[in-house]
C-alpha cells in the first residue's frame, strides 16, 4: 500500500479556533468540510493532544478561517507549528469574536464559518467536530488555499498531528 496516494485527496487550508475562559486560540487544520446544507454543518478533525481540541470540548463552538493563498507561511507556522499552551497565538492578529464567542482569524482570510458543537466522534487520534454553522460570510478577496497549494507553492510540511501526516521512512 502506498499512502502517499492520501495526498491526492483535496483539501483546504484553514484555521479553526476556539477558546478556554478568556483564552483564545486557534490552529491550522486541512480536515474541514461541509456535512449538510439545511441546516448547514461542517465538520472539522482536530488532534486530541491539540490544545484547541482541549478548547473546542470545553467551549462547545469552534470558527473557521478559509486562508487565502497570499498567506505566508510564517503566518501559517504561527498556527500550525506552535502551541498555543505556550504563545497566544492570536495576540498582534487581526480578530474578532463571532457569534458563538469563538475568534474568527481576519488576516489573510476569504471567508469564516462560525460553529456550535453538535456531535463529537472520537476517532482514535482525532476527534471529529460536527457543527452548525450559525454565521459566515466573506472577508477578504482573493481565492482560498488548497493544500496541495501550501505544499507545491508555499513548500509547506504537514506536522506530525495533522490527520494527512505521512511518515515517509514508513509509507509503504
Amino acid at each position: 500500500m502506498d499512502k502517499l496516494a492520501l495526498q491526492k485527496i483535496s483539501y483546504g487550508v484553514y484555521i479553526v479556533s476556539s477558546r478556554l475562559g478568556d483564552r483564545l486560540n486557534g490552529q491550522i487544520c486541512n480536515t474541514v468540510f461541509q456535512i449538510t446544507a439545511e441546516p448547514p454543518v461542517v465538520a472539522a478533525s482536530l488532534n486530541t493532544l491539540n490544545y484547541t481540541h482541549e478548547c473546542v470540548c470545553s467551549f462547545d463552538a469552534f470558527s473557521v478561517s478559509v486562508l487565502s493563498t497570499e498567506a505566508p507561511l510564517k503566518f501559517i507556522g504561527r498556527f500550525g507549528f506552535r502551541c498555543g499552551r505556550d504563545i497566544d497565538k492570536l495576540d498582534g492578529v487581526s480578530h474578532r469574536i463571532g457569534v458563538t464567542g469563538s475568534p474568527i482569524v481576519l488576516d489573510y482570510t476569504v471567508a469564516y464559518l462560525d460553529c456550535r458543537v453538535t456531535h463529537r466522534v472520537d476517532v482514535g487520534t482525532h476527534s471529529l467536530f460536527l457543527g452548525e454553522v450559525v454565521d459566515c460570510g466573506p472577508v477578504g478577496e482573493g481565492q482560498p488555499m488548497t493544500y496541495a497549494y501550501y505544499h507545491d507553492v508555499v513548500k509547506g510540511r504537514s506536522p506530525d498531528r495533522a490527520p494527512t501526516y505521512i511518515d515517509i521512512a514508513r509509507s509503504d
